[in-house]
C-alpha cells in the first residue's frame, strides 16, 4: 500500500487516530489468505469467498490474486460494487425476488457473469424471465436447505422435483446447488467439528446423486463455511466454499479451535473513560463500534489482548463495561486497549475504513467500500 496515497473521500492518513477504531493487520489477513488458498489447492476445491467479511475491493483483490475463481456477495448492493470495481465473476447467494431487483440482476448479467441461487418456483419464474430478456440463460444453484431452515429445499424428493420443475424454464440453466451447513459452529471440539463437516458433506453426496439420477446437470457443488472450509480434508464431493471469516477471523473462531489469536487480523482498540467503581470500568466502545454479537463459546463482548481476566460485561451503544478483579487488575483513565470481535464480519460495514497495520505502524487505509450495501 502507498503510504502517501489517500483515496478519494477520505482525510489524510492519521498515525495516531483517536479511538475506538478498527485496524486490519495486514500481515495475518495476508497469510490467512495464503494458508486457505494452499489447502483448497491441495484439496481440488475451488475457493469463491463471501466478502461480507470485508466489503473491500482492496481486499477481494487479494483473495482473486491468491487463487479464488469469483466472489460470494448477500445483496444485489455489494454485486453491483464490485462489478464497478471490476469483479466480473460474482456469486449472489441470496433469493433475489420483486420486479425492482430482477431489473438490477438484468443489468448485472448482462454485463459479467453473474450466478444466483434460487429456492422457490416464483423467484424461479423471475430469473427466467431475466435470462430470456437478456437472451442468455442466467446461472442458477438450487440452494439445498443445510439445517438453519432460513431458506434452501429439503434433501431427498423435495429438491429433486423443485429441479425437475425448474429446468423447464427456458431462461435459466441449472449449474449446480448451494448449501450453508450454519450450525456447524454449535460444535467446539475438533472431532465434533470434523464429524459436522463429514455430515454435511455426506448429506450433499446424496442429493447430487439423486439429481444426478433424475437427470440434472449438477456442475458445482457449493457449500462451506470458514469451518467446512478450514476442515475440507472431510468435504469429499463439495467441489466449491464460500468461507469468508477466515480472512479476519474473531473470538468465534478461537473458541472453536480454528484459529489462534495471532490470526485474528482485525482488531479494534479502544480507551478507558471511566472508572466509576473498583471493578469496574467504561471503554469508548459499543454496539456501534464492536457489535452486540455474542461468541459460539464464550462470554463477554470480545477478548482483550493480553488481558484474559479483564472482561467486556456489556455494551450501551457507545459505551463498553469492563468488569474485573481490582485486586489483581490495575486500570487507569486513558488506558488504550486492544480487542479482538466476537464477530469480524460485522466491524467493516460499521466503518467507512479501518485503517491498515504492518510491523505494529498504521501504513494505510482499507476502505470499505459496499458498506451499507444491505439491500
Amino acid at each position: 500500500m502507498n503510504d502517501n496515497k489517500v483515496t478519494p473521500g477520505l482525510p489524510e492518513l492519521d498515525r495516531n487516530p483517536p479511538t475506538p477504531y478498527a485496524f486490519v493487520d495486514l500481515d495475518a489477513a495476508e497469510r490467512n489468505i495464503a494458508r486457505m488458498a494452499e489447502k483448497l489447492a491441495e484439496h481440488g476445491i475451488r475457493h469463491r469467498p463471501h466478502i461480507k467479511t470485508h466489503k473491500s475491493l482492496e481486499m477481494a483483490r487479494k483473495q482473486l490474486a491468491a487463487g479464488a475463481v469469483g466472489i460470494t456477495v448477500a445483496k444485489l448492493s455489494e454485486a453491483e460494487v464490485f462489478a464497478d470495481g471490476g469483479i466480473d465473476d460474482i456469486l449472489v447467494a441470496l433469493a433475489i425476488v420483486g420486479d425492482r431487483n430482477l431489473e438490477r440482476l438484468e443489468r448485472l448479467h448482462r454485463r459479467i457473469r453473474v450466478t444466483v441461487t434460487v429456492d422457490s418456483w416464483e423467484a424461479a419464474c423471475g430469473l427466467s424471465a431475466v435470462g430470456e430478456r437478456a437472451g442468455i440463460p442466467l446461472r442458477v444453484l438450487i440452494e439445498l436447505d443445510g439445517g438453519l431452515h432460513r431458506g434452501g429445499r429439503q434433501p431427498g424428493e423435495d429438491i429433486v422435483a423443485f429441479a425437475r420443475r425448474i429446468r423447464e424454464l427456458p431462461g435459466i440453466e441449472i449449474v449446480g446447488i448451494m448449501a450453508y451447513f450454519g450450525l456447524v459452529y454449535r460444535n467446539q471440539t475438533t472431532d465434533a467439528l470434523e464429524a459436522a463437516v463429514r455430515e454435511e458433506a455426506g448429506i450433499i453426496r446424496g442429493v447430487v446423486s439423486d439429481l444426478r439420477e433424475a437427470g440434472i446437470s449438477v456442475d458445482i457443488v457449493s457449500s462451506g463455511s470458514t469451518p467446512t472450509s478450514k476442515l475440507c480434508e472431510h468435504a469429499e464431493g463439495i467441489t466449491e466454499v464460500r468461507a469468508g471469516n477466515y480472512l479476519y477471523n474473531d473470538v468465534s473462531a478461537v473458541s472453536m479451535g480454528l484459529a489462534e489469536p495471532e490470526d485474528c487480523a482485525l482488531r479494534v482498540i479502544a480507551t478507558v473513560i471511566s472508572i466509576p467503581l473498583p471493578g469496574m470500568a467504561t471503554i469508548d466502545a459499543g454496539t456501534k463500534t464492536l457489535t452486540s454479537d455474542r461468541s459460539h463459546h464464550t462470554d463477554g463482548f470480545g477478548m482483550i489482548v493480553g488481558q484474559p481476566d479483564l472482561m467486556i460485561a456489556s455494551l450501551n451503544e457507545e459505551h463498553g463495561m469492563l468488569r474485573y478483579d481490582s485486586e489483581h487488575i490495575s486500570l487507569s483513565i486513558g488506558d488504550r486497549i486492544e480487542i479482538i470481535p466476537n464477530h469480524s464480519c460485522v466491524i467493516p460495514n460499521l466503518n467507512d475504513y479501518v485503517y491498515a497495520v504492518r510491523g505494529g505502524e498504521i501504513v494505510g487505509r482499507i476502505k470499505t467500500d459496499a458498506r451499507g450495501c444491505n439491500y
